[in-house]
């Protein structure tokens, strides 16, 4: 597992850039007959981003991360395990494509130096769901928020698992119920770190919030408004009485 996938301790500075789609909630109900629709193979991993500034300042990594934003661009920036700053942006295909609209950009004078990075290594299943459990690790003691997009203002349930995904190099949905229909389901008595878990909070069998298993019958989430980013286990009543089932995306 590439080192630029792991972060920092305190990476509760860094902005991660989520596509507003929808939150935690909804409404999908839940029956014994459902089923996801899209294989898990659907779910590619992302393949090439670019890095374009590694700093030791974080209001430059800011600052830069918002212009490219401005762009329309998926940018966020993370606290590198080297105290750095780094910003990075895109989900691209192929080299060739994250390459091109890197030169783009440098031409507007948008960005300067700039390298490909690919997750084409993100292949070992064992190495993605340590790395995935440690991402999540990191975003705890942030804030929750509905629609949550970055850990200033903080994030909600959905919000989280996507972002730790992403940053794995997996595409998922934003909302929960989404992730709840693309993935494989899983038995509850054979949950592996990284699995998704899924629990009705608002209403009987009705997806409405997720989070990622941690191992030992523990999972990490964004819990609930005026909360934060923390760990619980899925033996409490609360959630025990509300857990409708698991997927997986490996």
């Amino acid at each position: 597992m590439s080192t630029e996938f792991q972060f920092h301790r305190r990476i509760h500075a860094a902005v991660v850039f989520i596509l507003l789609l929808a939150g935690c909630g909804g409404s999908a109900t839940i029956t014994p007959a459902s089923k996801p629709y899209i294989s898990t193979r659907f779910l590619a991993p992302a393949h090439f981003t670019v890095q374009v500034g590694a700093f030791s300042n974080q209001s430059n990594a800011l600052r830069l991360t918002n212009t490219l934003q401005r762009q329309g661009l998926n940018a966020y920036h993370f606290v590198h395990k080297s105290g750095l700053y780094k910003v990075r942006f895109g989900n691209f295909p192929t080299k060739n494509a994250a390459g091109k609209k890197a030169e783009s950009l440098k031409s507007k004078g948008i960005i300067d130096v700039f390298y490909i990075v690919s997750s084409q290594h993100l292949r070992d299943e064992n190495s993605i769901r340590r790395s995935i459990v440690k991402t999540a690790e990191n975003f705890i003691g942030v804030s929750y928020r509905w629609g949550g997009s970055s850990t200033q203002k903080g994030f909600d349930c959905s919000g989280l698992t996507m972002t730790v995904y992403r940053l794995n190099g997996l595409n998922i949905p934003r909302s929960s119920i989404q992730q709840w229909k693309v993935g494989k389901p899983v038995l509850r008595s054979r949950l592996i770190k990284g699995d998704l878990v899924f629990f009705a909070t608002s209403g009987w069998k009705k997806i409405s919030h997720v989070g990622i298993y941690a191992g030992n019958n523990k999972f990490i989430h964004a819990s609930g408004s005026g909360k934060k980013i923390r760990t619980d286990s899925l033996s409490g009543k609360y959630y025990k009485s509300r857990y409708v089932g698991a997927r997986t995306y490996l």
